[in-house]
């Protein structure tokens, strides 16, 4: 997530170079013929097939010339926090991004952005091998059309009603928490609240239910928390007298309030059959406190009998906490995408975490790129692009480990290839 220098996630399928990626989704990615890792050939043909369902990507609008670039597609599009050490597979001269760029733009990025004009992030979603992409955006807008672009918008600003000075722990923080001042009240605007209103009731009922159900209006098949580059990701079941307290007072703990209102929004998400998404893994900027997405955090909620309406699903897939989130896939309302990991870490790694998901519970594992604009170099199309062919090369070396263990044949390991790329995530959300 996050932008260029934004939050400079440990994030993206670099490699040395000379070394050799699969950039194509009709590529082969096999490793050669004798190595115990390579796909099985005709899996991977098959997965190269599959039209995927993308469950978490930030596109950026294509805008014609003259016009604002593109900001909405982060509620924290950050680009001056303070430097971070970057990873290798992270940088932007490395081979792949090069490569990722050749292959999309032959040299000339912007050319080719004029030549496909309002249609370039449909086509980029063909590049992708993408039927349709699940766009984590404040709004939408044009050039991303419905269906192949569905809404989920961020709901975090909606935590923190009151003032956010002392929560600003950070320096990375200094930098968030106005941002989600500035979102917050266009949250009123469009309310047509004109300030705080006086009571958390009305609060509730006038902001954040209407804002709720503008979004569901509006298409929104889920709302976003990027919670952990705030707070902690445990979340307590305080009082509503409590709640109300810190709300009239501005005094006493504020978690107690944000914690309120986070259950409130959870609840309201599924009355209106929306999911509920969370960042679950270590993020960008360094001053990112890595134990606060620890997804452990979140098993209070998951076994909360008033929530089980609500379906949370793990964005990121709990990274490095991976075999932490395994165990929370028995919960009926937990789901989790291994978007980010399909990015940063190379596929051999990431097959090891999919599979061990895959041999537990594999109608919960969603597909997603987590396609975002880092820098100039790396474009929301190259990390997307980028993402996606890892993604399925992941998905193919843990479905081929289990069909070489007797897990599996090879015809159940192309339906759990569609469960993944595509079928759960049409069935948790209701796609045709």
């Amino acid at each position: 997530m996050i932008t260029a220098m934004i939050r400079r996630l440990p994030m993206l399928a670099f490699i040395a170079a000379g070394a050799i990626v699969c950039l194509g989704v009709t590529l082969g990615c096999r490793a050669r013929p004798d190595d115990d890792a390579a796909i099985d050939p005709q899996l991977e043909q098959e997965i190269a097939k599959i039209k995927a369902v993308d469950n978490h990507a930030h596109p950026v609008r294509p805008t014609a010339a003259g016009e604002p670039a593109d900001m909405e597609f982060d509620a924290l599009p950050v680009d001056n926090l303070e430097e971070q050490s970057l990873p290798i597979r992270q940088r932007a001269t490395s081979a792949i991004v090069t490569e990722a760029g050749a292959r999309l733009f032959h040299g000339d990025k912007a050319a080719q952005v004029r030549t496909h004009g309002a249609d370039h992030a449909t086509w980029m979603l063909d590049q992708m091998g993408t039927e349709v992409m699940l766009a984590n955006r404040v709004a939408m807008g044009p050039g991303l059309p419905s269906p192949r672009f569905l809404w989920v918008p961020f709901a975090d600003a909606l935590m923190y009603p009151l003032d956010n000075t002392a929560a600003s722990l950070s320096p990375d923080q200094k930098a968030f928490f106005p941002l989600e001042d500035k979102l917050l009240s266009r949250y009123y605007a469009e309310s047509g609240v004109a300030g705080k209103p006086p009571t958390l009731q009305d609060y509730l009922d006038k902001v954040v239910r209407a804002t709720l159900e503008r979004h569901k209006h509006g298409g929104a098949l889920a709302e976003k928390f990027e919670m952990a580059y705030l707070r902690t990701l445990e979340i307590g079941n305080p009082s509503r007298g409590d709640a109300d307290q810190v709300y009239a007072t501005g005094t006493g703990d504020y978690k107690v309030l944000q914690d309120y209102i986070f259950r409130f929004i959870a609840t309201e998400c599924g009355r209106l059959g929306m999911a509920v998404h969370i960042h679950v893994a270590a993020g960008g900027g360094g001053y990112f406190h890595v134990a606060w997405a620890n997804p452990l955090l979140l098993e209070p909620l998951l076994d909360d009998p008033t929530l089980r309406k609500t379906t949370f699903v793990m964005i990121h897939g709990g990274w490095p906490f991976t075999r932490e989130i395994t165990p929370l896939l028995t919960k009926p309302n937990a789901y989790v995408d291994y978007s980010e990991q399909t990015a940063f870490n190379a596929p051999h790694d990431t097959s090891e975490v999919l599979r061990g998901w895959l041999s537990y519970i594999p109608e919960k594992v969603l597909f997603a790129t987590d396609a975002f604009p880092f820098a100039p170099e790396l474009g929301w199309e190259e990390s997307g692009l980028i993402a996606a062919n890892a993604g399925r090369e992941a998905l193919g070396r843990a479905l081929t480990g289990m069909m070489r263990d007797k897990e599996i044949t090879r015809e159940q390991a192309v339906a759990l290839a569609r469960l993944v790329l595509r079928d759960n995530a049409r069935k948790l959300y209701g796609l045709k």
